[in-house]
């Protein structure tokens, strides 16, 4: 797979007949490596690893409805308490992050109402910081790290 803009993290891999699998900490369980994938378990351990936040505060690839659409969010980072601290949208390395992906991750916002928002592509990662008192965002060089 592609090096992408993340440090570097261990991951275990196993090869079947047809594919390559990576092993999700989150999910615990091996799922078909794909290149949008790759980027969602750099993410993962970004987070964890580097940012420093728990896995049990992790969540990866639930079903949402948004105006009456099934849709699946990457990852959601949630805060102590249960309230959601980021939303993070991964695309494969070979995609563009354009208004659209933008506005994908603002509509599951809607629903979701994180403090914060990720998107990221591997290899160009955007940060915000919601404001959703006043409906406006700020443009961060980075999110957060974890603090009790």
């Amino acid at each position: 797979m592609q090096a992408l803009n993340f440090p570097s993290y261990n991951f275990r891999l196993k090869s079947t007949e047809n594919s390559t699998l990576i092993f999700d900490v989150i999910r615990k369980k091996f799922v078909v490596l794909q290149p949008e994938e790759w980027v969602r378990q750099h993410t993962v351990h970004f987070l964890h690893h580097t940012k420093r936040y728990p896995k049990s505060l992790l969540n990866v690839e639930k079903q949402l409805i948004v105006n009456g659409l099934k849709k699946r969010y990457d990852v959601l980072l949630f805060n102590a308490d249960g309230s959601i601290h980021t939303l993070v949208e991964c695309k494969a390395p070979s995609v563009a992050i354009t208004q659209a992906t933008f506005n994908q991750i603002a509509i599951y916002n809607l629903k979701l109402k994180a403090n914060y928002l990720m998107v990221t592509n591997g290899l160009q990662h955007y940060y915000c910081q919601m404001n959703h008192k006043e409906e406006k965002y700020t443009f961060l060089t980075e999110i957060p790290d974890f603090s009790r």
